[in-house]
């Protein structure tokens, strides 16, 4: 399985030790720590966070890449498959359907970073799994969070539905997009649109 791609000029990649300082700059961020549910403020908590990364790699439920510009930390973009709850992993790995989630560094924002990694991620993640009955992939997020729908709109994720709030955790409605592996009147009918979304799986863009 190939674990680095280019896209655009960026490189992702596994994410690895030396990533810990540059995360932790990057959760100060106010806008991403509201989107996001495991804090990262020291080093402790920089090193649990890649941990919970390498984890999703071995036991083949989420696929967590680093994006890079010239060398510097602007993202993260992870496929989640296997997943019982948001970000929970359960069941067994693999499906008919997976989830993409991504942040996308305060800095970094506005040229086109998460698009880029999004696309990227999701060309592999097909490609990757062709034998492996995934035919879609999700984009889930937060009404409050209308950056996410216009990535979702670069990236090729249409609109599917909105999900209702499930407090306390969740407790505005949500978006879910969709990108399935073909186009056709097959593949946009029930079967891959989701209606039957486990009402336990709510937005977050990461």
């Amino acid at each position: 399985m190939a674990d680095r791609m280019t896209a655009g000029g960026l490189l992702l990649r596994p994410f690895e030790e030396a990533d810990a300082p540059a995360l932790i700059e990057i959760y100060r961020d106010e806008t991403l720590r509201r989107f996001t549910r495991v804090p990262v403020e020291d080093a402790e908590q920089a090193a649990r966070w890649l941990g919970l990364q390498r984890e999703g790699w071995a036991a083949g439920t989420r696929y967590s890449f680093a994006v890079l510009d010239a060398g510097e930390l602007v993202g993260n973009v992870a496929l989640k498959r296997g997943v019982l709850h948001r970000g929970a992993p359960g069941g067994s790995p693999g499906g008919e359907t997976a989830e993409v989630g991504y942040w996308t560094a305060g800095p970094a924002r506005g040229r086109g970073v998460a698009p880029r990694a999004v696309q990227a991620l999701t060309t592999w993640a097909f490609a990757t799994f062709a034998e492996d009955v995934l035919h879609r992939i999700d984009l889930l997020h937060q009404v409050d969070n209308p950056a996410s729908c216009r990535v979702a709109e670069k990236s090729g994720y249409a609109f599917q539905e909105v999900l209702t709030a499930l407090p306390p955790e969740f407790p505005l409605d949500g978006h879910r997009h969709s990108r399935p592996r073909y186009s056709g009147p097959r593949y946009s009918g029930h079967r891959y649109s989701g209606k039957g979304l486990d009402e336990s799986e709510r937005p977050r863009s990461e």
